[in-house]
C-alpha cells in the first residue's frame, strides 16, 4: 500500500459549536489525495459592540429620561401656581364683594348685655327688701339744726369780714403817701397809698384790666374795705415776678402793710383777719435724681 501524502494541519477554532472553514487550496489538495472535500463552514458573526459604546448609550438614555421627568415636574409646578393664583384672585373678589355689601348696609350696633333690665338703685338708708323701719322722730330735727348751724357760721364770718373797722384814723392830707412792700411766692408788689377816689393803677394799668378775674379783684380790695377807705384812697403799685394769683396776694399784702404804716392801731384787726400774714407757701425745688420735688421715677427691679 502506498503512503498518503501528509495534509497540512488545520488550526483548531474555539469550541463555539461551529465547524472550522476549509480554505480552497486545502480542498484541492485533499481532492488530489483522494479525500472527500469537507463542507464549507458558516461565517463567524460579528463581535458585539464594545462596552464603552454601551455605557455611552445608557448615559444618553438616562439624560433623555431625566429631561422628560423635569419637563413633567415643571408642568405640574406651573399648573399648581396657576391654580393658587386663581384661588387668590377668587378670595380677593369675594372680599371686595363683602366689603361693598358692608359699606352699603349700615353696621348694626351690638346689643349691650343687660340693656333690657331696669335700673334698681336702693337709696342709702332704705331697706332693699321693702320692709318698713321705724322712723326716728329726732333725725329730721338734728339735720335741720346742723344745716342751720353751718349757715349761721358762714354768715357770721362773712359779716365779720364785711364789717368796717370804726376805729381807723388815717391822715388824708394832700401830700400823704404811705409806702409798703408785699410778697407772695416769687411776686413782689411795691405799693403807695395816697388820698383819692379809690382807683387802682398797677404797672400803669387799671385793676380790672390787670386782674380780669372778679375773685382776685375782691381779694385785693378787702383791706381797704375793712377799714372803710375803699373810696377815699388810691393805690399805685409796681409789680414783678410770680403769676396772676401770686401777684394778687402780694398786692393785698402790700396794701395791708401800707395801712399799718398809716395807722399802727389797725394791727390787731388786720392781723386777726389774716391780711398781714405773709403766705410762706412756695414751690419746692426739684431734687437731683427725682422728676420733681418729691416725685420719683418708677421703680424697676431689673
Amino acid at each position: 500500500m502506498a503512503d498518503t501524502p501528509d495534509t497540512p494541519d488545520v488550526p483548531e477554532l474555539p469550541n463555539s459549536g461551529e465547524e472550522p472553514q476549509v480554505a480552497a487550496g486545502d480542498a484541492e489538495v485533499g481532492a488530489a489525495a483522494g479525500e472527500q472535500p469537507r463542507a464549507a463552514a458558516p461565517k463567524r458573526p460579528r463581535k458585539a459592540k464594545s462596552s464603552a459604546a454601551e455605557a455611552a448609550e445608557e448615559i444618553v438614555a438616562e439624560a433623555v429620561a431625566e429631561e422628560i421627568v423635569a419637563e413633567v415636574v415643571a408642568e405640574e409646578i406651573v399648573a399648581q401656581e396657576v391654580a393658587a393664583a386663581e384661588l387668590v384672585a377668587e378670595e380677593i373678589v369675594a372680599e371686595e364683594i363683602v366689603a361693598e355689601e358692608a359699606a352699603e348696609s349700615p353696621r348694626a350696633k351690638p346689643e349691650v348685655p343687660g340693656a333690657h333690665l331696669e335700673i334698681d338703685i336702693v337709696p342709702e338708708g332704705v331697706d332693699p327688701l321693702g320692709r318698713e323701719q321705724p322712723e326716728d322722730p329726732y333725725a329730721s330735727a338734728y339735720e335741720e339744726d346742723d344745716e342751720e348751724a353751718v349757715t349761721e357760721e358762714a354768715e357770721a364770718e362773712a359779716q365779720e369780714l364785711a364789717q368796717t373797722i370804726v376805729s381807723a384814723a388815717i391822715d388824708l392830707g394832700a401830700g400823704a403817701r404811705y409806702r409798703a412792700t408785699g410778697k407772695r411766692k416769687t411776686a413782689v408788689a411795691r405799693v403807695i397809698l395816697r388820698p383819692g377816689a379809690g382807683t387802682y393803677l398797677i404797672n400803669g394799668r387799671p385793676l380790672d384790666e390787670y386782674f380780669p378775674r372778679v375773685t382776685l379783684q375782691r381779694n385785693i380790695s378787702q383791706p381797704l374795705e375793712a377799714v372803710g377807705y375803699e373810696e377815699r384812697m388810691d393805690v399805685v403799685a409796681r409789680m414783678h415776678g410770680g403769676g396772676v394769683s401770686s401777684q394778687a396776694g402780694a398786692l393785698r399784702h402790700g396794701i395791708s402793710k401800707a395801712l399799718l404804716e398809716a395807722d399802727p392801731n389797725l394791727r390787731g384787726e388786720l392781723k386777726r383777719r389774716g391780711f398781714l400774714t405773709r403766705d410762706s407757701r412756695v414751690k419746692e425745688r426739684k431734687k437731683a435724681g427725682l422728676k420733681k420735688a418729691r416725685k420719683r421715677p418708677q421703680f424697676s427691679k431689673r
